[in-house]
């Protein structure tokens, strides 16, 4: 969840600036013995180097549901996506002995986690940050859902999804993956979300403590900020937002997300994984 305009504006905004080093040396007897952990993980005939990317792992027992970041990915109340992210300082080819990249965007880019802080500044100035959250709600058995595609996700909408007592993760997919709003450049405020009823119903009738969902925020646009309060203000729940839910078969599985530990960060990118 981000900002809306002049109406709601929250205290405070975070930018992640991460260096990461790059450099890799290879010799002949690596890639022989160590990279061959894969048919296809790298075509190495005729000094081809061709990566593989993947969406799902392990033989289809991995389904990596974390949106990979681009320069055209969406970026909150922006028609142009979240532009150049990524530079490259120190290159090799620039005479510098590893490539090192940094990097710097919004904490709530992309899929990505929100703190209580995020929504109470009291909770911010107390410390409920990312680093504060914890991993064995963010990691476990989690129902995946699909909900209807004509409403936003209200007291009803909720009630009649019939959620069972004990389940406490489930990701909600939504008409957002149909529409493919997270593989657009420009915002779209229409967008699936809870609203004020929906999200209390979720906190009086059942046991989640976990909200994944398929958009840059858990809550409608037009319910912009009380649903987050009433989601967040136990501490007890971890709204997690942006999730990549094409072609995944509804169901159970073992979810396993991992925000970074950011001191201070009331937001972070997260990486999520389902395993079948």
């Amino acid at each position: 969840m981000k900002k809306t305009m002049d109406a709601v504006i929250l205290p405070h905004r975070l930018l992640l600036i991460v260096t990461i080093c790059s450099s890799l040396v290879v010799d002949a007897s690596f890639v022989s013995t160590s990279m061959s952990c894969g048919a296809g993980d790298m075509d190495m005939s005729m000094g081809n180097l061709i990566p593989m990317r993947r969406e799902v792992h392990g033989d289809g027992r991995i389904l990596d549901i974390t949106h990979r970041y681009t320069k055209d990915m969406p970026s909150w109340l922006s028609s142009n996506g979240i532009g150049q992210f990524l530079w490259l300082p120190n290159s090799m080819k620039n005479g510098s002995i590893t490539n090192n990249s940094e990097m710097k965007l919004p904490t709530h880019t992309g899929t990505h986690v929100d703190a209580p802080g995020h929504i109470f500044d009291n909770y911010f100035d107390a410390g409920f940050d990312v680093d504060t959250l914890d991993l064995a709600i963010l990691n476990g058995p989690a129902l995946l859902l699909d909900v209807p595609r004509d409403s936003n996700l209200t007291a009803q909408v909720m009630k009649n999804l019939n959620i069972p007592k004990g389940i406490s993760r489930v990701l909600f997919r939504t008409l957002n993956t149909d529409r493919r709003l997270m593989w657009k450049k420009e915002f779209d405020t229409s967008y699936v979300g809870f609203t004020n009823d929906g999200s209390q119903w979720l906190v009086d009738n059942t046991d989640i403590k976990l909200i994944g969902i398929d958009y840059l925020s858990v809550a409608a646009y037009d319910d912009l900020i009380s649903p987050h309060q009433i989601l967040l203000k136990s501490t007890e729940i971890i709204l997690v937002e942006g999730l990549k839910l094409d072609d995944v078969v509804p169901g159970i599985y073992d979810l396993h997300c991992l925000p970074l530990r950011l001191l201070g960060a009331e937001g972070s990118p997260i990486r999520c994984i389902l395993i079948k």
